[in-house]
């Protein structure tokens, strides 16, 4: 299923493929609901959702893959008052999504989805408005709508402090501390609605969230898990979970598609939140960029318009010349093979960052390693790395924790942007036996789409057939690079999101 609105930004990366806390100070009001009742944006009863996304070719394709609705749907646009990385004071905005109708699915107290979106440039993102899919945050909202509260789950999908009406100026990207306070403040707003709109929860609480999301959602169940808060069940999804290690393996040149985007918005994150990364811009970005790019994101206009402007290179991440002698091999790497048109990708003359910013990260990794990459050791981040991004990438790194309740990992094996093995695996063998860090038996599943069936009791075997076909049909449309460009933001997520629903389903039913 290809989802085209989903991630725009992330197409346009076909034609080049085809040659992530701060001061706890939260401010009055925390949690609170400012605007009471909620604006509603949408409404639609279950058949006239069904009809409405039977009238397009991305419609049909989620109602092929979610099913036909069960529930209507109401869709409420919250606004609520959060935190900054810094701990200041400032508001946000989500969708709250609720089930309408009269049968038992849909009425009554329902279990709640709390759903952290993936990585998107643009400021105007809002989830709650799903009619116009040209909008950003459209298309994840209409697939939150048909797959979860189409089907009884009430929605909060918070689209993230310094977007939308937000009046932070920046986004808190990956900053696990603020992070999770801004979904658990989107949570409170809503139960508060919840009264206002005639709908209740059942004190069911699900967690969700893909590639960016799924590391807030991650963060989100070990906040509350560390406040004594019960989570019923999570799925995080395609996440970048380890990031210290991620961040190893991208300057030692394993370079993924998208970090000319995940870097400016994690620097500038960072920077916010711990004031340490540098004193000019100029210190990490190569001079053509470090003017504006300290408030460049999450911009106004789309990805291409920025690539067009010149303001950030389509996917040169490095310098194609070594920072230093001896680096050449890895400037950009050769192996493995099969990965190396990627790599090589990240590697140019118009490049983001500058070598002495690389050269000082890779020195400190030499000086305390990582342990996992370039090998696996404690399966931990370095016991003491000195350069700033090192140390901010540690502090929120999630391996530092067990959950105590069921969590499916989702993802996919070939994944472009946000490898799987170094995340998903990597949590996989520290949450499995024999790790002394394992999770209780049963509470940890893992699901790779991109694997093969494994036998007549694999639970996930339509989820992975649907995928396998749904790849060999962006691929016959548009060739391996664009298969390879739709991977991350466009093919994965549908699949993942409906493998959770049949595991949300499993958790509530056996009462855990």
């Amino acid at each position: 299923m290809r989802m085209q609105s989903t991630a725009i930004w992330m197409a346009a990366w076909v034609s080049v493929l085809a040659a992530c806390g701060g001061a706890d100070d939260p401010g009055p009001g925390r949690g609170a609901l400012l605007q009471n009742p909620p604006t509603r944006t949408f409404a639609a009863s279950a058949p006239d959702l069904g009809a409405q996304l039977s009238g397009t070719p991305t419609g049909r394709e989620l109602l092929a893959l979610a099913g036909a609705p069960v529930c209507g749907v109401r869709v409420h646009s919250v606004e609520y008052a959060t935190v900054g990385a810094k701990g200041e004071a400032t508001n946000a905005t989500a969708a709250l999504m609720l089930p309408q109708g009269a049968g038992a699915a849909c009425s009554g107290a329902r279990p709640m989805l709390l759903y952290g979106h993936g990585t998107d440039p643009q400021r105007a993102y809002n989830q709650a408005e799903i009619t116009d899919l040209t909008r950003p945050g459209a298309a994840s909202g209409l697939q939150l709508a048909a797959t979860f509260a189409a089907h009884g789950y009430i929605v909060v999908a918070p689209n993230y402090a310094g977007y939308d009406r937000s009046r932070l100026t920046y986004h808190p990207y990956l900053v696990a501390d603020q992070q999770s306070k801004d979904m658990i403040d989107a949570l409170a707003a809503a139960r508060q609605a919840l009264p206002l709109l005639a709908a209740r929860d059942s004190g069911q609480l699900l967690l969700s969230g893909n590639s960016q999301g799924g590391h807030v959602a991650l963060a989100t169940q070990r906040a509350l898990q560390a406040a004594g808060e019960r989570v019923t069940a999570s799925a995080p999804m395609s996440g970048p979970y380890a990031l210290a290690s991620y961040g190893e393996a991208i300057f030692l040149g394993r370079v993924p598609l998208g970090s000319t985007l995940f870097t400016p918005l994690l620097v500038t994150a960072y920077q916010q939140a711990y004031g340490n990364l540098y004193r000019q811009p100029d210190e990490v970005y190569a001079p053509r960029y470090a003017p504006f790019m300290a408030t460049l994101l999450p911009a106004d206009l789309p990805l291409a318009t920025l690539w067009a402007q010149g303001r950030l290179p389509v996917s040169a991440l490095f310098s194609s010349s070594a920072p230093a002698p001896g680096l050449e091999a890895i400037t950009p790497p050769t192996t493995p093979a099969a990965q190396a048109p990627l790599f090589a990708l990240g590697f140019g003359v118009d490049h983001l960052v500058t070598n002495a910013q690389r050269l000082a990260y890779l020195r400190d990794a030499g000086a305390s390693p990582d342990g996992v990459v370039p090998a696996w050791t404690t399966g931990l981040p370095a016991a003491a790395p000195g350069h700033p991004m090192r140390q901010a990438l540690k502090a929120n790194d999630l391996r530092d924790w067990v959950p105590t309740r069921p969590t499916l990992l989702c993802g996919g094996q070939g994944d472009p942007t946000v490898f799987f093995g170094l995340n998903t695996g990597v949590l996989q063998t520290l949450w499995s036996a024999p790790s002394p860090a394992a999770m209780a038996p049963g509470l940890l599943s893992v699901l790779d789409v991109d694997a093969p069936v494994s036998g007549a009791d694999d639970p996930f075997a339509g989820i992975k057939t649907g995928f396998a076909l749904s790849k060999a049909a962006a691929t016959a449309q548009g060739g391996a690079g664009a298969a390879l460009a739709l991977y991350h933001g466009v093919l994965v997520p549908p699949f993942c999101h409906l493998a959770a629903r049949g595991f949300f389903e499993r958790v509530l039913a056996s009462g855990q």
